[in-house]
């Protein structure tokens, strides 16, 4: 066997006749005798994190073990999932099961706390008119591996999140129970539940690929122009105005910074579908819809970091589709009727279906020397118990994903009696390649 140094370059492109194909990742990209963490194909992380509310039917209700049907049974790798995550089976060994897990920065809060205080692990300031907590940890691992990308991170949700029975009565209560993301401790991001907004967001405006390359260009003509007039201006303001002129030039400069890289950003292969029109009417259909773009975002690389609120806090939404009638808030207040729980069950059973089906996805998707799953850390969880007591322990929440081999999956992990869910987060954190020696109302992290 003979080895050089001589490789094609991963920017290489077919070009004839005026068209321009970009080429799948090849072995022969790759320099011969290169280690393959120095390559174009070494593999980045991915994140993403998954959420549910009003918790899972566990050892949490007065029949205990009788109804339980999320905790797993056994422990370390032979454990068996509970009936709830048994559509994980196939992907058993990327999966990390925990008992005693509890989180009290959103206790006693009913649902007004409860999502934001998920990824903070941090009680929010009530009293306070403007939005007052913490940075999640979403946007702390975008800081560390969304950078690269068009967009740092990404967050939608499959439906509204302005629920008026989630916001309840406290000070700016809407900011907490609405989003599951803060950039930082006084900025809550919108989740976008339109598919086409999120499309839009993705891959830029436009229904076809001719479109969006116009629209594109237009955008990039008009930063220019706006960029030299705003700083030809600035020797002329007053140190006020000046201040006030570099925050929006800061903006600008952002927007050309997410232009260049998805300019410069090569699809690897991925054929992007037409534009979606819009919000749709089955729930089965817009759950499936926004998992499909997720998984074409992370495929694409337009982002890292995905946080997805897969079902409102204080939702009205019915499941007629899996013959239940019920609206899922009513329902989540059982009130430990067993027929109500029973249809509870199936609404959980199927949401982890969906999100099962999204792995499905993952798994299928070559990435370097693995695949997409191999890449990915994803937490999926509630921050709620018993829905019915609006309680925080325990909680239902798994890791999932090879983590880039960071994680070793295929296991249960029984933890001491009320665990802080801030330590599964450091936990996150640290894969993530963030060095933190605590996150929110951490104790430690755990070995996995």
């Amino acid at each position: 066997m003979f080895l050089t140094k001589k490789h094609i370059s991963r920017r290489a492109t077919l070009k004839g006749l005026g068209v321009s194909l970009a080429l799948p990742l090849l072995d022969a990209m790759i320099p011969a005798g290169t280690a393959l963490a120095k390559t174009a194909a070494a593999p980045k992380m991915r994140a993403g994190f998954f959420y549910w509310p009003h918790g899972a039917i566990m050892n949490n209700t007065p029949y205990g073990e009788k109804v339980d049907r999320w905790t797993s049974s056994g422990s370390g790798p032979t454990f068996k999932l509970g009936p709830i995550l048994a559509s994980l089976e196939k992907h058993k060994r990327y999966v990390t099961t925990f008992s005693h897990l509890e989180d009290l920065a959103s206790l006693d809060s009913v649902h007004v706390l409860v999502p934001a205080a998920w990824l903070s692990g941090a009680h929010p300031n009530v009293a306070s008119v403007t939005p007052d907590m913490a940075v999640t940890l979403d946007q702390a691992v975008a800081k560390h591996i969304g950078q690269e990308t068009p967009l740092p991170s990404l967050e939608v949700a499959s439906e509204t999140t302005i629920q008026v029975a989630a916001c309840g009565g406290a000070v700016g209560g809407c900011y907490y129970s609405s989003t599951l993301s803060f950039r930082d401790a006084h900025t809550p991001l919108p989740m976008e539940y339109n598919p086409r907004k999120v499309f839009i967001q993705l891959f830029g405006e436009g229904d076809t690929a001719k479109e969006r390359a116009a629209i594109a260009h237009q955008t990039t003509s008009l930063l220019d122009l706006i960029s030299d007039r705003t700083k030809a201006l600035q020797s002329a303001l007053g140190p006020g105005d000046r201040a006030v002129l570099s925050n929006y030039l800061d903006t600008v400069r952002e927007i050309e910074r997410r232009i260049q890289k998805a300019e410069a950003h090569q699809m690897k292969g991925v054929t992007l579908p037409e534009a979606p029109v819009g919000v749709q009417d089955q729930f089965d259909k817009q759950v499936e819809l926004m998992f499909d773009l997720l998984a074409l975002a992370y495929q694409a690389d337009v982002t890292r970091v995905v946080s997805y609120f897969m079902v409102s806090e204080g939702t009205n939404r019915t499941y007629n589709f899996i013959g239940v009638p019920d609206a899922f808030h009513p329902l989540s207040h059982h009130a430990n009727d067993l027929g109500r729980i029973q249809r509870l069950i199936k609404i959980q059973t199927w949401h982890a279906e969906r999100f099962s089906h999204f792995l499905d996805k993952l798994a299928a998707i070559q990435d370097g020397d693995g695949t997409l799953l191999d890449h990915s850390i994803f937490l999926y969880g509630s921050n709620m118990s018993n829905s019915d007591r609006h309680d925080s322990y325990p909680l239902p929440n798994i890791l999932v994903g090879g983590a880039c081999g960071k994680v070793k999956g295929g296991r249960h992990i029984d933890l001491p009696a009320h665990t802080p869910l801030s330590n599964v987060l450091l936990t996150v954190l640290n894969v993530c390649g963030v060095e933190a020696k605590s996150f929110g109302g951490s104790t430690g992290t755990i070995a996995v």
